[in-house]
């Protein structure tokens, strides 16, 4: 029994050769794998860091200007985007420019972007359009207007020189002085009647209906009447999204601007290809005049001419609704100035032949207080949140290089409101415009650019103000009833809008 046992053990029990062998290969096998994935785990470690330095430590041909490119892919671009609940400069811009000076770098939108507050240097920029810079937005603005972010947007030479004329000759001084400024008069009459029969109205929403109304119209024939769809919602929602971070899945805001935007682009193409395909004279509107130089412009494509309407309509109609309601809200909260905003164009109505006439160009330009007022709002507005090139070449300043293709960002505001500038920068003072020098104005007073793209529609701006004004006080009385809350995210915001009542005065 013990031999057969001994027999049965022998027999079942591997050769001790086998097992070495077996134990062998099998520690190797183990080894070789944990050995392969310590080399894949360590190249990705050391892929990952040099990503991550390179990013925070982008190429340059010199030395870079001092700040952050904070995260990889996307920068800094939330803590931009946080809201500061002020007129004053965003508190993005304003840590800084106290931590770095007044010229700094970082990434916003997945692109490296030099921030400037130097008013010496943004007026030098600026009058080197076509040869250190060009003009640039950012790919969320390339989108929405339906164009390819990775190519150059800027039209310099004869298509800049078209695109100008054709502006200045609809919105321009002339063409103000030839019936703008009366029809412009006869809509806000109409409107501000209509909203004195309401108990309330939310006047930011309102005001960008009939601006948009008015400029549609004045650009290509729109009827308000009847279209009866809110486009001035859909621009008001596109702008919320211009330089927003270009993430296109349900549920973004950027998603929803694309939406927008379609709608507003089609109104724009059908009304072209309305206007194009139709037997009848043409009126001679801004898009009339396209239209027919289609005929001998090989550069005016559909595309193009879309395109050039629909950013006059975006620039019109944000700048002036959102400094307008800015105006509002400071003439009802500072008597004295609405007070004397009264008294100028109480005087204007006395010293007038006919007392039915409308504004004339002469009564316009003698309305000295009234521009006060609105060089003011434009000064604490600063509407845009910042003035966007691109560097063609390597630029110099301060001992600093900015790389070519980088994008420079000028901010309005950080010029507007500074302390050393303008004297107590917060405070709505429209008299601070009685001796402002005109080297002052031109560095640090932008609120329609510089250089040779300084913004055709200024005048065409500061006359649609100027005659609103004239209207509501020489008609009505303001009253606020709730909201104005303001902040910039980093464009400037009203909360919950501002409601108001107005109420026509007693002759």
């Amino acid at each position: 029994m013990i031999l057969l046992l001994s027999e049965s053990v022998t027999i079942t029990k591997p050769p001790s050769s086998f097992l070495r062998t077996f134990y062998s290969n099998y520690n190797l096998i183990k080894i070789m794998y944990w050995s392969v994935w310590l080399c894949v785990v360590s190249l990705f470690i050391a892929s990952i860091t040099h990503w991550v330095y390179k990013w925070r430590n982008p190429k340059c041909n010199g030395k870079l200007p001092p700040g952050s490119m904070g995260f990889p892919l996307i920068g800094e671009t939330i803590q931009f985007f946080i809201p500061s609940k002020s007129l004053d400069v965003s508190s993005f811009i304003k840590k800084r420019m106290k931590k770095y000076g007044p010229l700094f770098c970082t990434n916003l939108a997945g692109r490296p972007v030099v921030v400037s507050s130097d008013p010496d240097f943004n007026y030098y920029i600026f009058q080197q359009e076509g040869k250190l810079v060009e003009l640039w937005y950012m790919d969320s603005f390339a989108r929405l207007v339906g164009l390819d972010p990775s190519q150059s947007i800027t039209s310099t030479g004869y298509i800049h020189k078209y695109v100008k004329n054709l502006a200045l000759a609809h919105i321009g001084t002339e063409a103000l002085k030839d019936g703008l400024l009366s029809k412009a008069e006869d809509m806000i009459r109409t409107r501000l009647h209509d909203w004195s029969k309401l108990p309330a109205f939310e006047f930011k929403a309102c005001v960008s209906s009939m601006i948009f109304d008015f400029t549609a119209t004045s650009l290509f024939g729109y009827d308000f009447k009847m279209k009866g769809a809110h486009f001035s919602e859909k621009f008001t929602n596109i702008v919320h999204a211009l330089i927003a971070f270009p993430l296109n899945i349900p549920g973004t805001t950027f998603h929803k601007c694309l939406k927008d935007q379609k709608e507003a682009m089609k109104l724009i193409r059908d009304v072209l290809k309305e206007k194009k395909a139709s037997s009848k004279t043409l009126e001679g509107d801004f898009l009339d005049q396209m239209v027919d130089d289609m005929k001998n412009e090989k550069f005016l494509s559909d595309d193009f001419v879309v395109f050039v309407v629909f950013g006059f309509l975006l620039a019109s109609f944000e700048t002036i609704s959102s400094t307008l309601t800015l105006a509002i809200k400071l003439l009802i909260e500072h008597p004295l100035v609405m007070q004397e905003l009264i008294e100028e164009h109480e005087a204007i109505l006395k010293n007038r032949e006919d007392p039915n006439s409308g504004i004339s160009w002469k009564e316009y330009k003698s309305m000295t207080f009234t521009h006060q007022v609105i060089n003011e709002a434009l000064r604490l507005g600063s509407v845009a949140p910042g003035i966007l090139r691109r560097a063609i070449k390597d630029i110099q300043v301060n001992g600093y290089t900015i790389p070519a293709g980088w994008t420079i960002m000028v901010v309005p505001a950080a010029l507007q409101l500074n302390p050393n500038t303008f004297v107590d920068p917060l405070a709505f003072n429209p008299w601070r415009w009685k001796d402002m020098g005109v080297g002052v104005v031109a560095k640090n007073f932008i609120p329609f650019g510089g250089g040779s793209r300084l913004c055709v529609g200024a005048e065409f701006t500061k006359v649609l103000m100027t005659t609103f004004f004239h209207v509501l006080v020489t008609n009505y009385r303001l009253t606020k009833i709730k909201g104005g809350q303001i902040a910039r995210s980093p464009a400037l915001t009203f909360g919950n809008g501002l409601h108001i009542n107005i109420s026509k005065k007693h002759q």
